[in-house]
């Protein structure tokens, strides 16, 4: 039993948590429009749609409960980064949205075979104008 490597060089567990997020979204009712949505300038994990609202989805995720809330792994510096990708898609991308917001997604995965820990909040942060 050697010890797991720290989730920094795991590519598959962002990837997994974005489809645990994704999946999460559908069963809440969203319509997923955008997977890791890439500029040079920023990106996105997941951009949905809730009823013609758009919704732009941080999804964050960590290994063990040890290493602490993925929720506060959000600081006023990522969520300004995201809000930045968010008005760059809503400028480069046709997406008829009455309004937008933006949910995080933590997910924590455990190293005991325990199925992985969903936190979802919707509205988790505002756009301060």
């Amino acid at each position: 039993m050697g010890h797991s490597a720290r989730s920094r060089g795991r590519p598959d567990t962002g990837r997994r948590a974005e489809q645990l997020a994704a999946a999460e979204l559908e069963r809440q009712g969203l319509r997923i429009i955008a997977r890791n949505w890439r500029r040079p300038e920023g990106e996105l994990d997941l951009v949905a749609d809730d009823n013609g609202l758009c919704v732009f989805v941080e999804v964050r995720s960590r290994t063990g409960v040890e290493q602490g809330d993925p929720l506060e792994s959000i600081t006023a510096r990522k969520r300004a980064r995201v809000i930045r990708a968010a008005r760059l898609f809503l400028d480069s991308e046709t997406v008829p949205a009455a309004g937008y917001r933006f949910d995080v997604v933590g997910v924590t995965f455990f190293d005991d075979g325990r199925e992985p820990l969903l936190t979802y909040v919707p509205a988790a942060f505002e756009v301060s104008s």
